[in-house]
């Protein structure tokens, strides 16, 4: 994934215009990787101050893109995140959209209403597509008012290094929806993974969920350090970071999101809230998280 591109490319999935919702950790990577890889992208969000932000995220990732990536340099880099239009205008946003790709938080009246709006708003050929962690596509599949051209592209956090893309459709998502839209995943330096059913959790997060969870539990039992627990899951797993590493990438603010919609995970919910998120600590770029930045 070396290549530089503000210059658009033959795209055989034929989605070249893409409108990513959302610029938070996620949304703004996906944006920057979409437009590395020659795709025209407008990112919105809800406001001059979240646009602000964003600006600064893109930045940041031209330099991360530039230092990760042999044979990119930050010129090239610089070009991508100038590349990216900002919008806090919906409509405009995706007026031109040949794909929306939707990355707002983890709430599901939230998402329904978003879509109502696309529903209004995007042309009636835009596929949709929503980059939700926990929340199953058929859920807000109606809100819509299109499913058959509706369907999940979840990515993982460093989209640039951890550069799976799960796609997972609903019952309602047209065969070829779905293809066409692996196929602007593998265009855009993606690994394709394709989900036969609808998982909550898709793969990645059926594997890490539980992980995490383990983690928090020993935590509020008083079990040992976040530090020590991070120990002992790396140097017995040889895994490269532990889980507390992993919620601060996350990010705390969406980790609180999916913990306080769950009854059985209210007192993780509300100690990430007393502990971390109420003292400006949101996670790795955001003031700290269970590690400074």
């Amino acid at each position: 994934m070396t290549q530089d591109t503000t210059k658009t490319v033959a795209s055989p999935s034929g989605l070249q215009r893409v409108t990513v919702l959302g610029t938070g950790v996620l949304g703004a990577q996906i944006a920057f990787q979409c437009a590395f890889h020659g795709k025209s992208v407008t990112a919105y969000d809800i406001d001059a101050a979240a646009l602000e932000r964003a600006r600064d995220a893109l930045t940041r990732l031209a330099q991360t893109y530039a230092a990760d990536l042999p044979g990119t340099t930050p010129e090239a880099t610089t070009r991508v995140a100038a590349a990216i239009a900002l919008s806090s205008d919906l409509a405009q946003a995706v007026r031109d959209a040949d794909l929306v790709i939707e990355a707002v938080p983890e709430k599901l009246e939230l998402k329904r209403s978003v879509y109502a709006e696309l529903a209004r708003l995007a042309p009636e050929g835009t596929i949709f597509a929503t980059n939700s962690s926990t929340l199953l596509p058929s859920a807000f599949a109606d809100a819509t008012g299109r499913p058959e051209k509706f369907l999940a592209l979840h990515f993982a956090n460093h989209i640039w290094r951890q550069n799976t893309a799960e796609v997972m459709g609903t019952p309602q998502t047209d065969p070829e929806v779905f293809e066409q839209v692996a196929r602007f995943a593998a265009e855009i330096g993606m690994e394709p993974i394709r989900l036969h059913k609808e998982q909550p959790g898709y793969v990645l997060n059926s594997l890490l969920v539980p992980l995490l969870n383990a983690a928090a539990a020993l935590l509020l039992k008083g079990v040992a350090s976040p530090e020590d627990i991070d120990k002992t899951w790396r140097i017995g797993t040889g895994a490269k970071l532990g889980p507390f590493q992993i919620y601060d990438i996350v990010g705390l603010r969406t980790a609180y999101n999916i913990a306080s919609a769950n009854p059985a995970t209210q007192g993780w919910a509300e100690y990430l809230k007393v502990n971390y998120i109420d003292k400006g600590r949101l996670g790795a770029g955001a003031g700290g998280g269970f590690y400074d930045d």
